[in-house]
């Protein structure tokens, strides 16, 4: 028990440069003690003590600000970083590794009393203000930007940015490659490839007024001549 926990807060201190001291760690992260609880929580629903559970899932809610079911399936060093906000539901299945930021929803978008929430592999990312929702998987290795809505499979070491989120085909990186990117990108690297279109449309638009501007001149100048001439 106290291997996993020192493991929890070693991990916390990689990912984290705000992490000062061991001890900071476990007085000051909400993230930690919601996973906490969480194990408590969840040891009591796999024996069938639901009520408990789900009451001790109050609790936590209400000391961090993080909703965790009783019923998901955490794996090791998992960080909520920030963490407020952060939603995980009862069918939800996460690996080890992970980084989930504050706002983010792994939800279902089904009344199936079965498997309606993600699976989420090791070393995924997930941003601030993202929402996954859905019985599918995100692989490992992937990244979810910040504030984008994923509606389907993701494949390993894919970026996914946007709403409905999509992949961002050249970010797209080995599962063996370093799983740890702030907020699930690095800044300015998942530009919108919808917003870069219409930016190349913009940019088209204004050569041609540039043209068109160019040949009414030369026209009324060709005019003039021809006046003279006359």
């Amino acid at each position: 028990m106290f291997k996993r926990l020192w493991d929890d807060v070693a991990a916390i201190r990689e990912r984290d440069p705000a992490a000062g001291s061991n001890l900071e760690v476990l007085l000051c992260y909400p993230g930690l003690h919601a996973i906490l609880w969480h194990r408590l929580s969840h040891a009591l629903w796999r024996r069938g003590l639901k009520l408990p559970a789900r009451f001790l899932s109050n609790v936590n809610r209400t000391l961090t600000g993080i909703e965790i079911h009783p019923g998901a399936q955490i794996g090791a060093r998992v960080f909520i970083d920030h963490g407020m906000a952060v939603m995980i539901g009862e069918t939800a299945v996460i690996g080890d590794n992970v980084t989930l930021y504050q706002g983010v929803t792994l939800g279902g978008v089904s009344l199936d009393p079965g498997k309606r929430h993600p699976t989420i592999e090791d070393d995924v990312v997930v941003g601030a203000g993202a929402a996954v929702l859905g019985p599918f998987t995100v692989g490992r290795g992937a990244r979810v930007g910040a504030n984008a809505v994923v509606l389907r499979e993701v494949a390993p070491g894919d970026t996914m940015i946007g709403i409905p989120a999509h992949s961002a085909a050249n970010k797209r990186r080995r599962p063996d490659q370093c799983c740890f990117q702030p907020y699930g990108t690095e800044p300015g690297e998942a530009e919108d490839p919808t917003i870069r279109a219409v930016d190349e449309l913009c940019k088209h638009v204004d050569m041609l007024h540039a043209r068109i501007e160019t040949l009414e001149a030369e026209r009324v100048q060709e005019r003039k001549r021809e006046l003279l001439a006359s």
